[in-house]
C-alpha cells in the first residue's frame, strides 16, 4: 500500500514538474473567467493557438452580464467579439517553465486595443490566468453613451486556463 501511495505521489508530482505554460507552434489555449470593468462584470472565453516559439492568435468573446448604477444596454453593447495577437514571453522572463507572460494587441467590433496577461499552470491541462486590457482607438469617434463605453474601457479578466 505505502509503494502504490508513493508511486500515485511521484506521478502527480512528475505532471506538476513538467506543466508548460506556452509550448510555441500548435500550441492551444482555453479560457474562462470573469470580465471585470467599471459599472459591468460578465463572462469572457479565449482561445489562442500558438504559430511560432513566441507567437500566438486567437479570438475572444465576452459578455457583459451584470450592469451596476442604473446602466441599460442591449445584447449590442454587452457583447464582445476580437481577434487577438500575443509575444507569449514566458521562456524570456524565466521565472517558471508553468508561468507565461504575454502582451498583445487585439482588433473588435468596437475598438483597437492591448492587453497583457499572465497564466500559471498547475498540472499540464489546467491554470490560472489574469488579464489587463485597455482601449488604443475606439470605432465610434462620437462621446460614448455608459452603454457604448462597455468593452471600450479598462477591463480585468480572471479564471481558469486549460492546455487543449
Amino acid at each position: 500500500m505505502k509503494k502504490g501511495l508513493l508511486l500515485v505521489a511521484l506521478i502527480l508530482t512528475a505532471g506538476l514538474v513538467n506543466a508548460q505554460a506556452f509550448d510555441g507552434k500548435g500550441d492551444q489555449k482555453l479560457s474562462i473567467g470573469a470580465n471585470l470593468q467599471n459599472n459591468v462584470n460578465g463572462i469572457t472565453l479565449a482561445y489562442d493557438y500558438g504559430l511560432g516559439e513566441n507567437i500566438s492568435v486567437g479570438v475572444v468573446t465576452g459578455y457583459a452580464l451584470n450592469l451596476n448604477n442604473g446602466l441599460d444596454a442591449d445584447f449590442t453593447d454587452r457583447f464582445e467579439l476580437e481577434g487577438r495577437f500575443n509575444a507569449n514571453l514566458g521562456n524570456v522572463v524565466n521565472v517558471s517553465d508553468n508561468f507565461d507572460f504575454y502582451p498583445g494587441i487585439s482588433l473588435s467590433l468596437k475598438n483597437f486595443g492591448g492587453h497583457f496577461g499572465m497564466r500559471y499552470f498547475f498540472s499540464d491541462g489546467f491554470g490560472i490566468f489574469s488579464e489587463f486590457g485597455t482601449t488604443f482607438a475606439k470605432f465610434n469617434s462620437d462621446a460614448l453613451t455608459p452603454a457604448e463605453k462597455i468593452h471600450n474601457q479598462f477591463t480585468v479578466n480572471i479564471g481558469a486556463v486549460f492546455n487543449l
